[in-house]
């Protein structure tokens, strides 16, 4: 039962993020930025793909790869619960980004400079929200190639916000700064 919570947790976030670009378009803003400022990002969406087909194929009982780690009802059901948190925060997160939301850098129109919701607790609230939720999928499903994609995916995560960091403290300056002296990067 607990990985139908998996799959509906990337069922759920896929759809958050797509009708949100969808909005944005609509509003004239350009959100789908990913991989316009590096475009070794292009090799991120076929690994997400596979990982996206691991997690269902171990949920759905297809055919699958890697061996369990272990088994623990307790450890599953504490993964829930960090999916469901994840995305209560993804879903703050989004709420709070309003206009400024983007996939990928935009120092051409980045939006305003979003300080508070979700991003008064952390500067990157989204990235903890993947965080919690590649945490939770891999305690539902303990696979060790899950956990690859667990410990890849925190560094990317890392990569990227550190990316983006550079961006925005280029774009806003001393604002960013004391922003950044106030809140967290993660929590």
């Amino acid at each position: 039962m607990q990985g139908y919570f998996a799959v509906g947790t990337i069922l759920l976030l896929i759809t958050l993020v797509i009708s949100r670009a969808i909005l944005m378009r609509k509003l004239g803003i350009k959100a789908m930025r990913f991989g316009e400022m590096d475009k070794t990002d292009f090799l991120i969406p076929p690994f997400a793909l596979l990982f996206f087909y691991l997690i269902f194929a171990s949920a759905l009982n297809w055919p699958k790869f890697g061996a369990e780690l272990f088994y623990n009802d307790m450890a599953a059901w504490i993964g829930v619960a960090l999916c469901i948190l994840g995305l209560a925060f993804f879903f703050l997160s989004l709420t709070s980004f309003g206009k400024s939301f983007r996939v990928g850098i935009d120092e051409d129109q980045p939006g305003a400079l979003i300080t508070t919701g979700a991003f008064a607790v952390s500067r990157n609230p989204i990235y903890t929200a993947f965080g919690f939720i590649l945490l939770g999928i891999f305690l539902i499903f303990p696979n060790w190639v899950v956990l690859l994609y667990l410990l890849a995916g925190l560094w990317l995560m890392n990569r990227q916000v550190l990316r983006e960091e550079e961006s925005l403290q280029k774009i806003y300056g001393e604002q960013y700064l004391r922003y950044c002296q106030k809140v967290r990067r993660y929590l």
